[in-house]
This record gives C-alpha cells, sequence and structure tokens, in this order.
C-alpha cells in the first residue's frame, strides 16, 4: 500500500516510467489502482530513437506487472 499512495499522491503530474523492457515512458499519470496498474494521458517516449513505433501514442496503459524493479526511484513527478 506504500507505494500505492505515493502513486496516488503523483495523479495529475507529469510521471516517467521504466518498463521490464527498458522503455521509459512520460506522461500524465491519469489513474492507478492497488496492483499498480497505471495510465498516462499525452504520452511521449524518452528514447524516440529506440522505440519509434511508440511515437504516436497518445494515452497508454500500463500493468503494474510490467513495472521495472527499479522504477520507484525512476518514476518521479517533473514538476
Amino acid at each position: 500500500m506504500l507505494f500505492f499512495s505515493y502513486f496516488k499522491e503523483l495523479v495529475g503530474k507529469e510521471v516517467t516510467v521504466e518498463l521490464k523492457n527498458d522503455l521509459a515512458i512520460r506522461g500524465t499519470l491519469h489513474s492507478v489502482d492497488q496492483y499498480l496498474n497505471i495510465k498516462l494521458e499525452n504520452t511521449r517516449v524518452v528514447d524516440q530513437d529506440k522505440y519509434p513505433h511508440m511515437a504516436y501514442t497518445a494515452n497508454t496503459g500500463v500493468f503494474g506487472f510490467q513495472l521495472s524493479v527499479g522504477v520507484w526511484g525512476l518514476c518521479r513527478s517533473m514538476d
């Protein structure tokens, strides 16, 4: 519940999350649930040269199990 509470405080703010496949996505945190499934709006990929197929995504949903183990240090508010 500690991480869930932390993410709930970030709703509406711009964050960066890193997935297990090393894909980093930046966007506005729209929602999060108790399983740490998250929805991001206005998303963009941090390294678009490496992931050009992700350049045209606007809204993204991420299942909690896809988040990298180190995401807690990498998920940060951009404000």
